[in-house]
């Protein structure tokens, strides 16, 4: 029989075990065996036999009276990209607000109806707004649930959403969360300052840049925009 490498049955059984005690001792440390064995072998699987989706890489920029909020198309599931022309941006509020989001599909549709609802709620106040759902999100035993990030703006602020509570607007105006969202990110605030360029020109290279970086981001841009 293969013996598992981490278990040592050397000293299990005392000198003296015989009989019934010894057949008693014998099924403790098979069972013990199987145990361990099974613990082992689940936490295998967590590390590399789940199957692994991931996706979004969501930027928004603000400059010169334009707020531009894209997003990619790629979505991937372990190695393979089962999609590559996802839309992740959604306009609430009658078209003023813009919402995109890193997470799963569900999740997200989930709390885009939430967030429009608290919209409804709160006309044109979307800190406001952000704020009560991020409330609800942190509280409800149902909300808590949902794994996603939000990146949401208005003409007049951008704002990031977390499932801790967090409500964070960026004090330069610049938004990158998902999986190339660092990317994008780094690349937006080293383009913003380049005269010439507007917000929709920043986001698109921004953009391009990360889908060049992260293998979880794609070129194909969907992009939303709102004047000021």
């Amino acid at each position: 029989m293969r013996r598992h490498p981490f278990i040592n049955f050397t000293g299990w059984l005392p000198q003296p075990a015989l009989g019934s005690r010894r057949a008693a001792l014998v099924a403790s440390v098979a069972l013990a065996y199987i145990s361990v064995s099974r613990v082992l072998s689940k936490r295998h699987m967590e590390h590399s036999g789940e199957t692994v989706w991931h996706g979004t890489t969501i930027l928004c920029v603000r400059k010169s009276g334009q707020v531009v909020v894209t997003g990619d198309g790629q979505v991937s599931m372990g190695q393979t990209v089962v999609k590559s022309n996802a839309r992740k941006l959604r306009r609430l509020a009658g078209g003023s607000v813009i919402a995109g989001f890193a997470g799963t599909t569900a999740d997200a549709i989930t709390l885009f109806e939430r967030l429009e609802g608290k919209l409804e709620q709160y006309a044109a106040q979307l800190s406001r707004a952000c704020v009560e759902l991020a409330k609800d999100w942190r509280t409800d035993r149902y909300l808590r649930r949902l794994e996603a990030m939000m990146a949401v703006a208005d003409r007049n602020v951008s704002l990031i959403l977390s499932g801790t509570g967090d409500v964070l607007e960026p004090e330069d105006g610049i938004i990158g969360i998902g999986s190339g969202g660092g990317y994008a990110l780094a690349a937006a605030r080293a383009l913003i300052a380049i005269e010439g360029l507007d917000a929709e020109e920043v986001a698109r290279r921004a953009m391009a840049i990360a889908a060049g970086i992260c293998i979880y981001t794609n070129d194909k841009i969907t992009l939303e925009k709102l004047e000021y």
